[in-house]
C-alpha cells in the first residue's frame, strides 16, 4: 500500500475531517485554498481568537496553546492537522508531530519553497510576525534548499490586528505596509514571502506598494500541495461538510471570514481551550 496513505496505523484517506487551525483569521486563507483543492473532504476549523496575536509570545506559551489546539482538532476526529499559523508552525510544529498519531503539516517549509523557486536573483524577502522571524525559521529552511539565497527578513506584528479588524483598504494599512517594507525592498528582492497568514488578507495593498515586479508567495497555497502529496486524487463525488470554531468574538470572526471566504458561515462554535485539551 501507498506509503503516503498510512501514518502510525492511520488511514488518512479515510472519511475524517482535515483539521486546521490558527490564531484566529489569517488560517481561513488556508482553508479557502484547501477547500477548492478537496472539494469533497471535511474541514475542521478553529481560530483561537481568544488568544491572538501568537507572533509576541514566548516559544513555550505557543508550543502549550498549539497542543492545546491540536488536541481539541483530534477531539473532532481529524485525521491529520494543517499548522495555519507560521509562528507556531516555526515553534511548534517538530513537537507536534513527535506526540501526535497524525501527520502534522506546518506551512514555513511549503513557502520556503515557492519562494525558491519564484526568485530569480536569489534574494528574497520574508515578513511574518515577531516569533516567526525571530525564530529564523523561513532563513534556515531556504538556505537548506538553496544556500547561495540571501534572505532579508523584517517583523510585521502591527499586520495582524489589522487584518483581523479587517482593515485591509484602510489608510492606515497602506502606511503601515509603507513603514515596514520601504527598508526591505531597499534589498533589491524579487520575491516576498507573506510569512503570516493573517497577511495574504493585506496581500493586494502589499502588492500595490511592492511592486508587480516582485512575487508575492502565499504560504496558504504552497501548503496545499504539500497536501495534495499527502491526499493523492481519490474518485469521490459531493461537498465536504465545514466545521468551524472559535475561542472568543464569534461575531467578529464571522464578519471578516464573509470578506476572506466571499460566503457566509452559517455555523460557528465558541470553544473554552483550558488545561483539560493538553496531550501528555
Amino acid at each position: 500500500m501507498d506509503s503516503s496513505i498510512l501514518w502510525k496505523g492511520e488511514n488518512i484517506l479515510a472519511k475524517k475531517p482535515i483539521g486546521i487551525f490558527d490564531s484566529g483569521v489569517g488560517g481561513l486563507t488556508v482553508y479557502k485554498e484547501i477547500r477548492k483543492r478537496f472539494p469533497y473532504e471535511d474541514i475542521v476549523y478553529f481560530g483561537d481568537t481568544a488568544r491572538v496575536p501568537y507572533g509576541p509570545k514566548s516559544k513555550n506559551t505557543v508550543i502549550d496553546y498549539s497542543i492545546q489546539n491540536a488536541r481539541f482538532l483530534m477531539q473532532q476526529g481529524a485525521k491529520l492537522i494543517v499548522i495555519a499559523c507560521n509562528t507556531s508552525s516555526a515553534t511548534a510544529l517538530n513537537k507536534l508531530q513527535q506526540i501526535l498519531p497524525i501527520p502534522v503539516l506546518g506551512v514555513i517549509d511549503p513557502g520556503a519553497r515557492s519562494a525558491v523557486n519564484a526568485s530569480h536573483n536569489k534574494r528574497i524577502g520574508v515578513i511574518g510576525t515577531e516569533g516567526t522571524i525571530r525564530s529564523k525559521a523561513y532563513s534556515t529552511a531556504i538556505s537548506k534548499l538553496d544556500s547561495s539565497c540571501s534572505v532579508f527578513s523584517k517583523a510585521c506584528p502591527i499586520f495582524v490586528p489589522l487584518a483581523e479588524e479587517g482593515w485591509e483598504d484602510h489608510e492606515v494599512t497602506k502606511l503601515t505596509i509603507k513603514e515596514y517594507l520601504t527598508p526591505l525592498l531597499q534589498n533589491n528582492i524579487d520575491t516576498l514571502v507573506l510569512g503570516c497568514t493573517h497577511y495574504p488578507i493585506l496581500k493586494e495593498s502589499i502588492q500595490q506598494f511592492a511592486g508587480n515586479e516582485i512575487t508575492l508567495v502565499d504560504s496558504a497555497e504552497a501548503v496545499t500541495e504539500k497536501l495534495d502529496a499527502i491526499l493523492p486524487d481519490r474518485e469521490l463525488t459531493g461537498i465536504g461538510e465545514d466545521r468551524f470554531y472559535v475561542s472568543d468574538n464569534e461575531d467578529k470572526f464571522m464578519s471578516i471570514a464573509s470578506k476572506i471566504l466571499d460566503m457566509e458561515i452559517n455555523k460557528l462554535i465558541k470553544v473554552n481551550l483550558g488545561e483539560g485539551w493538553f496531550l501528555n
